[in-house]
């Protein structure tokens, strides 16, 4: 009893466990951004993989994974608590590294990113939801920025290591013996460190009860019924659907323009970079102007950035276009996350962020599906034009449909 009275509200009551946690998610970014500038280099150079279709496999199943673990940690984490499901993820996540080293063909690559999808899915969505209940409802969009930039920066200096490690050493095995020591470094903070938050949930719901929800009426309020939380979902599909076009087809079509093994690191690392550093700031504006008009805005500023990918002719157009790309997501990626929280109630925000995450992180199977099959069908370039009109499409959708989330629990 005395540890729920004690239990407070608010970034400055809670900044040291939310410093941890914003190291611990660090981590989690880095672990996944040793991938993405060298994986699919590897898909040709190593395992002669010439369809873009199989080369990507390894997405598609890192993304169905990563979805149905963000359905399940939002539910679980609800059930049996935060942190349990943040050192289940790291767990999962140890032997990932040492199974791409090893590999001797693509199928263990693409059973090494089933558990990074379970590792990514579990700890991602837990870190998120565990700085949401500790701040309260004021500064969601701040917390969530300050979480995907620790997340998002991340991943651009691990791409950016890892890239230049390739270089000097080779595809194999330097650029991912970084990720032995993020797995573990992740594993003991938040083994050991790191605190269960329910409580402060708990305390934000005293007084106003959600009712009875079963978790089929979160998945259906969450995926259609609701239309702020309906085009938050779609927007957060769209934006992983052109992540994973991204993540999976510009390293190849950099390296077929002629780009250095540099240059295509570079770029790589730019794009989540941009993204990571600027959420500082969007979130917080998030707190200030309103949730949709910087979800629809990042949308479309995401397609200008990809449609410079298609119609450059040089390195500094794409680097450009990687930058631009950063940017709005930057815009969208703290702001649809603290959208879905401003909406869902504290008794079952942590399964609305699940069903929400489950959209999210589907986009990446959903992207490289169709990246692929577009890119084997009519060409790399047709590929990713046609997910940047899908883009702009979002964004639209966000426009017409989503209402204004910002204040509604407060």
């Amino acid at each position: 009893m005395l540890a729920e009275n004690r239990v407070r509200l608010g970034l400055g009551a809670n900044w040291p466990q939310f410093a941890l946690l914003v190291v611990v998610n660090a981590f989690v970014g880095a672990l996944v951004g040793l991938e993405r500038t060298v994986l699919p280099l590897l898909a040709e150079a190593e395992f002669g993989l010439a369809s873009r279709s199989a080369a990507l496999a390894f997405l598609v199943s890192f993304g169905v994974v990563k979805a149905m673990a963000n359905l399940f940690a939002g539910r679980l984490s609800d059930r049996l608590g935060r942190k349990r499901m943040l050192v289940l993820g790291w767990l999962v996540g140890l032997p990932v590294p040492l199974l791409i080293i090893v590999a001797p063909s693509w199928g263990w690559i693409v059973f090494a990113n089933v558990l990074l999808g379970v590792n990514q899915g579990l700890c991602w969505s837990t870190t998120v939801i565990m700085k949401i209940d500790l701040v309260g409802p004021k500064q969601r969009g701040l917390a969530m920025g300050i979480n995907e930039f620790a997340g998002y920066v991340a991943v651009a200096l691990s791409a950016l290591l890892s890239g230049y490690l390739a270089a000097a050493y080779g595809l194999r095995p330097a650029p991912f013996v970084p990720g032995l020591a993020f797995a573990a470094l992740g594993l003991v903070l938040s083994a050991f460190f790191v605190r269960e938050t329910r409580g402060h949930a708990r305390l934000e719901a005293g007084g106003a009860p959600a009712g009875q929800m079963s978790f089929a009426q979160v998945l259906l309020l969450t995926s259609w019924k609701d239309r702020a939380l309906f085009a938050a979902s779609q927007a957060g599909l769209v934006n992983n659907l052109n992540d994973g076009m991204v993540w999976g087809l510009l390293p190849i079509y950099f390296a077929a323009r002629g780009l250095r093994l540099e240059q295509v690191a570079l770029i790589s690392a730019a794009y989540p970079g941009v993204w990571g550093l600027s959420q500082l700031v969007t979130g917080a504006l998030s707190d200030r102007w309103g949730r949709k008009w910087l979800i629809a805005a990042g949308m479309w500023v995401q397609a200008g950035g990809i449609l410079l990918f298609v119609i450059g002719q040089a390195f500094a157009v794409w680097l450009a276009g990687a930058v631009l790309l950063g940017l709005g997501t930057a815009l969208v990626y703290p702001t649809l996350l603290a959208a879905v929280s401003d909406v869902a109630h504290p008794d079952w925000r942590a399964s609305a962020v699940g069903v929400y995450r489950l959209w999210r992180d589907g986009g990446y199977a959903v992207g490289a599906l169709a990246a692929g099959l577009l890119a084997d069908a009519l060409g790399t370039p047709a590929a990713i034009g046609a997910i940047g009109g899908l883009t702009f499409l979002s964004g639209v959708v966000v426009a017409v449909v989503m209402y204004e989330t910002l204040g509604r629990r407060r």
